[in-house]
């Protein structure tokens, strides 16, 4: 019998304004913009760097409060320290953000992005 093989994941993303979070993953994070439901107020948009494929869905910010639940992403990185020095000038870090060796085997940093889902870029040590 035939398996079926997953090919990707889009994991979609809480935010207040796509708009605004299209801006932030494409001028600060590098990544470009692959699509939008509308040019003039998108409600759900698509980002893509290097064949990782990011979702943002418009939420009421009143949602944020008490029904949204964001989301913690970790993205595997080939040059972690790299990545690093492209983001460490782009103001997304925040006071706690620093690239460290884990206990659990991992060279990695993270932050939240405008809305609060977080964010860890890793590899393996």
């Amino acid at each position: 019998m035939h398996r079926a093989q997953f090919r990707a994941v889009n994991p979609v993303l809480p935010v207040r304004s796509v708009s605004q979070a299209v801006g932030y993953y494409t001028e600060r994070l590098g990544f470009r913009l692959s699509f939008q439901d509308d040019p003039q107020d998108p409600q759900y948009a698509g980002v893509e760097r290097d064949g990782i494929e990011l979702h943002l869905q418009w939420h009421d910010p009143a949602d944020f409060r008490e029904a949204v639940d964001t989301l913690m992403l970790r993205f595997v990185i080939d040059d972690v320290d790299a990545l690093f020095e492209e983001y460490k000038d782009k103001q997304v870090f925040h006071d706690h953000t620093a690239l460290s060796d884990t206990s659990w085997g991992t060279r990695e940093f993270a932050f939240y992005d405008l809305d609060g889902n977080g964010l860890t870029f890793y590899r393996d040590l």
